[in-house]
């Protein structure tokens, strides 16, 4: 059955209990944007400027998430879960690195459901996704410094840390940061493997 914008969805989409996931539509971006925003606002304090978190995130998350899911992109893939509205999301980046593979772009759980299982399944559901499109590729993504919590749920999920970088500005708007935080590159070689986790 054809899913948003005529695109098929992949295998991996199912139902666990009462959590339904599914490739993300244009009808999703605001949703999706509000969680992105709560979510920054919770745990990017201190790296991102109060005044954006508590100003301009929506609006900027919301430019952003429309955009993606106005059009087809074969070159990437949102999935939401519903339970039966939105609590959490990954968008996946195919083929973005040479050398890493896929990027997880986004991954983010409303606060009442993390600990629940949602988050693990659309981390296995996006690896899965990865290992369609290159059976032998892997899959990595990037999380804040100072985002220990996260950094422990990746590595117990079997992923490495292989570097650090400085965070990017939302929007190319210095003035949204905090001084120079840096952020964490966590990677799985083979996201077939991550798949079956």
């Amino acid at each position: 059955m054809p899913g948003p914008a005529g695109r098929t969805p992949p295998r991996s989409h199912a139902r666990d209990g009462a959590v339904e996931f599914r490739v993300a539509g244009a009808a999703d971006a605001q949703a999706i944007a509000r969680l992105h925003a709560d979510s920054w606002r919770r745990h990017y304090r201190g790296a991102y400027a109060d005044a954006f978190l508590d100003g301009d995130v929506l609006v900027d998350r919301l430019e952003v998430w429309t955009a993606r899911l106005s059009c087809a992109d074969d070159r990437s893939c949102t999935t939401v879960a519903l339970a039966p509205q939105l609590i959490g999301f990954a968008h996946i980046v195919f083929d973005d690195n040479a050398v890493w593979g896929a990027l997880l772009d986004n991954m983010h759980v409303c606060a009442e459901r993390q600990r629940h299982g949602v988050g693990s399944r659309l981390l296995t559901l996006s690896a899965a996704q990865a290992a369609e499109r290159s059976r032998e590729r892997g899959l990595y993504l990037w999380v804040l410094e100072q985002n220990t919590t996260a950094q422990a749920f990746y590595a117990a999920h079997g992923g490495a840390c292989t570097g650090r970088e400085a965070v990017t500005a939302p929007g190319g708007k210095p003035g949204s940061l905090v001084g120079a935080p840096a952020k964490l590159r966590y990677a799985w070689p083979q996201a077939r493997l991550l798949a079956r986790r």
